[in-house]
């Protein structure tokens, strides 16, 4: 991508599908894995398989889904994780988000660095920033550069995160996907469930962006 050393593996995880992704700097071999959601095992294997030295753990949000295999991960690894101040409580009350869908958890310390709007992050010769994207859940990120974003559960193909959980709020959301929709047509969207997509093909196409949005930002 952009024709840069950029490397990026997904992962299908646990019984709502989500997203996890192995971010790589192939030229230095520098990795982050973004939103472990389950299958800690079967990510460590990845991890380890892919010949790369883990750096963090980047977090876009703390629904339960998405950082189920976060207490594996960071203690075969040893490294930072990185999350929305604002997602502390849900972090905290992950294994009762879990518990309400009848599923098994395993809770972890809370992640010691915080994401903050703006923030860049390196990642070997790689530049990413942070942009704060509240509207799914109050500290809500996407992480964005060499053409791509980690889109979290703020936008998917054809449809956008749901607002109907606790500290959801659709207004927000209207204005986060307004920001994220202002990224280059070309940018490839890679969402916390189902396939890619790019920011042109949402803005075109995706009927709930066309609700969301002021008809001026379409």
């Amino acid at each position: 991508m952009s024709g840069s050393t950029l490397e990026i593996i997904g992962f299908e995880t646990g019984p709502l599908l989500e997203n996890a992704y192995l971010v790589i700097d192939r030229g230095t071999g520098d990795a982050a894995m973004v939103d472990p959601g389950e299958e800690g095992e079967r990510l460590i294997e990845a991890i380890e398989g892919a010949g790369v030295r883990l750096q963090a753990i980047w977090l876009t949000h703390a629904h339960f889904d998405h950082i189920g295999a976060v207490a594996p991960v960071r203690r075969r690894f040893g490294v930072p994780v990185f999350l929305h101040e604002a997602d502390l409580p849900l972090f905290d009350a992950g294994p009762f988000q879990a518990a309400s869908y009848g599923l098994p958890f395993e809770g972890d310390e809370l992640p010691g660095e915080r994401f903050v709007e703006g923030q860049g992050l390196g990642l070997g010769g790689l530049s990413f920033t942070v942009m704060h994207t509240p509207g799914h859940a109050p500290g809500h990120v996407v992480i964005h550069g060499h053409g791509i974003v980690l889109a979290g559960d703020c936008l998917f193909a054809g449809s956008v995160g749901r607002t109907d959980l606790p500290f959801g709020s659709r207004a927000a959301l209207g204005r986060s996907l307004e920001r994220i929709l202002a990224l280059p047509p070309e940018t490839r969207v890679l969402p916390g469930h189902g396939p890619a997509t790019t920011v042109a093909e949402e803005r075109r196409s995706n009927p709930f962006v066309h609700e969301l949005l002021p008809r001026s930002s379409r």
